[in-house]
Order: structure tokens, then C-alpha cells, then sequence
């Protein structure tokens, strides 16, 4: 029997993507035998600690492991000698830190890095200075493996030379199918929750509301959405510092009957989220590294539009799956949703075409069962 530590900067409030992985993580290591300890940088929600009760599951909180200080790397130490795990699997943390270090001098025979990050708007990737390189190599020597989750992720750490190119392995993230049922109604439920009228087409965003997600794109597009066709509806689905402020935009706009924030979701399967939606968008500026809720909603059968950014690209096929376009582009954007919510055939279609392509290329056994290999178990 075995020990994988799984190390989170992450504050579990909701079940989305990473919560779903640990889990599936866990019931594949439970095949073996194998333990899961996870920790958080706070206490999980009742729902998500409940989602994850499984019989080889430990959860612990280990505070600031995003920024890891003094008091942090002591209790991270404590964990180690507590659990004695055979591998550790840093996330949501700093690519640079001791932990690694740590891990090897007390237990570990194999530690490994998962790159979740997205990079700025217009970032561009570029071979680091000569020093920087040499310093990340001895600070990472003891990294077995990085994990990025797009080849977008992967070419940008590759250019950068910070580690050998054979150190990297690109896994996608993953949607779970057995949570992707027939939901109509669920959709139905959470239109009725939101007072969705039912004859409206629900266009979908799910993201923190923050500029990097395009959030005042989005806001435009629907406002010229609107002007030709007002039986669309937006959803925007999330948290974040700006939703006040984009909610006071929203009205000054005159979208308030047209436009519904509903906060975070406990869980946006469960609850009908995706169920509800007719398209589903994901407007952001930031070079996203993979698009995780551009998957799932493809998994749902829902079409979608997306920004040509970060690893984006290579969840959607343009034109098949979904669209893509430039992103800023409001107009382009408004005018994508406009195509697909006037033609059911399109939006059927797509959609077909979206969830062929998400069990093929995103299901979540099979894209955790690569990271078990990874780790030598499997």
C-alpha cells in the first residue's frame, strides 16, 4: 500500500474541475490500494467534503500553501511525517518553492508539478536568462515530472528552458461523463430558480467575474445581441472582486431583464447549470491554459464561442464544435451567438460534434489514469 499527497492552493467552495479530478484521482489510486491525502488552504464546504468522502480519502488544510512561508512549510513537514506518502503532487502552488525538497528528504520517491496556469493578455513565452535557468534547475531538481494541461501550457514552459524538455508531459484536463446525463430537467429547475423565462435562449458564462475573463466583452456582445434579437438571455454564472461593478455596468446598459447573475454554484452539474444553457461562452482576455468549462459544456452537447487564446484552440474545433474568435471582438462575438441562436439545426449540430470530441479527447478515466502511469503505479 502506498501514499499520494495531493497539495492544493485552493480553497474548495464549490465542485468543479479539481475537486472532480481528486476524486476520480482517489478512486483509481483506491484500485490499487493506494491512499489519497489531500490538502486545501482552507476547509472544504459541507458539499465538496461530502463529494470527496471516500474510504481511502484524508482531507487536511494546509494555510498558504499558494505562498508558502515559514509556518506553512513546518505544518507541510508535519503532513509529510504524519502520512510518509510515496509521491507527492503539488497544484495552484508556485512552481518555485522548497516543498519538493522537503518531500524527498522525508518520504517521497517521486514528486510531480501540474502547470494549471493561465498567463497574462498578450504574454509571450520566451528562453529565460542564463542564471534564471541554472537557478530553477537546482531549486527543481528533485520535480520528477510537470503535468502541463494544454500543449499551449507545455510550449510555453519548453520555450522558457527552465527544465529539460523531456521532464514535461501534457495531459489534458478532464470532464467526467458519468455526471453528464440526460438533465432537462435540471435546466428546467434552475431557469425556474432564477425566473428564466422559458422561451428565452440561454446564453451561458461560467468564470470569475474579472476583466481577464471578458466579462465587459461579454456585457457588449449581449448588448448588441439584444438590439436584434431580445428572446437571448444571459447567465453568468461565478464570483469575483468585480461583480458589483459589472452588474452596476449591466443596468447602465440597459440589460437588467436580460442578464442574470446567480453567484457561486455548489455544483453546476448537478444543479442544471449546463442543463439550462442553449450556448455557452467563454470571452476571456487572458491566454487561458486549457478551458476547462469550454469541455464540459461541449461534454453537455452545448455549442460554444470562445476567444482564440492559450490553449483554447485546442478544445474547440472552429466551426465544427464551436467558434472562435479574436478576443475584444464584441461584435464578432455578438454576431457568433446570433448564428447559432437562430438556427437550431447549427446549435444541434455543434453540439454533437462538441460531445464526440470531449469523450475522445477529455474523459476524465482516461486522462487520470495517465497521470497513475506517470506516477509508476498503474
Amino acid at each position: 500500500m502506498g501514499t499520494v499527497l495531493s497539495v492544493l492552493g485552493l480553497w474548495p467552495r464549490y465542485i468543479g474541475g479539481s475537486e472532480i479530478y481528486l476524486r476520480e484521482l482517489s478512486r483509481q489510486l483506491g484500485e490499487y490500494s493506494w491512499q489519497s491525502v489531500i490538502c486545501f488552504i482552507q476547509e472544504p464546504s459541507p458539499p465538496v467534503r461530502q463529494f470527496l468522502s471516500l474510504p481511502n480519502i484524508t482531507i487536511e488544510v494546509l494555510e498558504n500553501a499558494d505562498t508558502p512561508n515559514g509556518a506553512a512549510l513546518k505544518k507541510f513537514a508535519r503532513i509529510m511525517q504524519t502520512y510518509r506518502p510515496d509521491i507527492l503532487h503539488l497544484h495552484l502552488v508556485g512552481f518555485l518553492g522548497l516543498y519538493p525538497w522537503l518531500a524527498r528528504l522525508i518520504s517521497a520517491k517521486r514528486v510531480f508539478f501540474t502547470d494549471h496556469g493561465s498567463r497574462p493578455e498578450n504574454y509571450v513565452s520566451a528562453r529565460a536568462p542564463f542564471w534564471k535557468r541554472q537557478a530553477v534547475r537546482l531549486i527543481n531538481h528533485p520535480v520528477t515530472k510537470v503535468i502541463s494541461v494544454s500543449d499551449y501550457n507545455r510550449a510555453c514552459m519548453t520555450t522558457m528552458d527552465l527544465l529539460p524538455a523531456d521532464r514535461f508531459s501534457r495531459v489534458y484536463n478532464a470532464v467526467d461523463f458519468s455526471r453528464v446525463t440526460n438533465g432537462g430537467e435540471r435546466g428546467i429547475a434552475f431557469r425556474s430558480k432564477y425566473c428564466i423565462p422559458a422561451d428565452r435562449t440561454v446564453v451561458l458564462q461560467v468564470s470569475w467575474i474579472i476583466p481577464e475573463k471578458g466579462i465587459g466583452d461579454l456585457l457588449e456582445a449581449a448588448r448588441l445581441v439584444i438590439a436584434q434579437n431580445d428572446k437571448v438571455h444571459f447567465v453568468l454564472v461565478g464570483e469575483g472582486k468585480d461583480r458589483s461593478r459589472f452588474m452596476k455596468q449591466a443596468d447602465e446598459m440597459g440589460l437588467s431583464k436580460h442578464i442574470t447573475w446567480t453567484g457561486l454554484v455548489d455544483d453546476p452539474f448537478a444543479e442544471g447549470v449546463y442543463d439550462a444553457a442553449d450556448i455557452v461562452c467563454q470571452a476571456s482576455r487572458w491566454q487561458e491554459a486549457f478551458g476547462q468549462v469550454i469541455a464540459e459544456a461541449m461534454a453537455c452537447g452545448k455549442p460554444v464561442v470562445a476567444t482564440r487564446v492559450g490553449g483554447i484552440p485546442e478544445v474547440i474545433q472552429d466551426g465544427k464544435s464551436g467558434f472562435l474568435v479574436d478576443k475584444g471582438d464584441s461584435r464578432a462575438l455578438a454576431e457568433r451567438i446570433l448564428q447559432i441562436a437562430g438556427d437550431r439545426n447549427l446549435q444541434l449540430q455543434m453540439g454533437r460534434a462538441g460531445r464526440s470530441v470531449a469523450r475522445e479527447k477529455f474523459e476524465l478515466e482516461d486522462m487520470v489514469g495517465r497521470v497513475i502511469g506517470l506516477y509508476g503505479i498503474a
